[in-house]
């Protein structure tokens, strides 16, 4: 359903040592960085979609967080949601709602939510039960 998630950001250098200290505890890997184009995308290794993707606006004009914008990121287990949140706060975010789970959304719901250096919004989820 989604081919590829674009967040804006208005220092690339920044943004990108922050994504890339965090994407890999989801198993995501860098697919191209253009310094010069500032822009980035990372994805699961072996799958062609869909990408996450960083960079500056195309128009030219400053990225602006949005009221009510959100990208939920897909982890594997609940300890990568841990992991993401841990390593996230390290490398800059804020916690917006730390790792736990949300049965208001369903049961086996674990999810984590930080705003990026940028101020974007970004969830962390799991929504496997936990292994016996």
């Amino acid at each position: 359903m989604i081919s590829h998630v674009h967040v804006g950001v208005n220092e690339f250098g920044a943004a990108l040592r922050f994504y890339q200290a965090v994407l890999p505890e989801l198993g995501l890997a860098i697919k191209f960085s253009d310094s010069e184009r500032q822009w980035a995308g990372w994805m699961k290794p072996g799958v062609p979609r869909p990408l996450f993707v960083i960079g500056t606006p195309h128009d030219g004009a400053p990225a602006a967080v949005g009221n009510g914008h959100m990208v939920a990121l897909l982890a594997p287990t609940r300890a990568a949601v841990d992991r993401f949140y841990h390593v996230a706060l390290e490398a800059g975010a804020t916690c917006e709602g730390p790792p736990g789970l949300r049965p208001h959304y369903h049961a086996d719901y674990y999810g984590a939510y930080v705003r990026d250096p940028e101020g974007n919004k970004i969830a962390v989820c799991c929504h496997d039960p936990v292994a016996a």
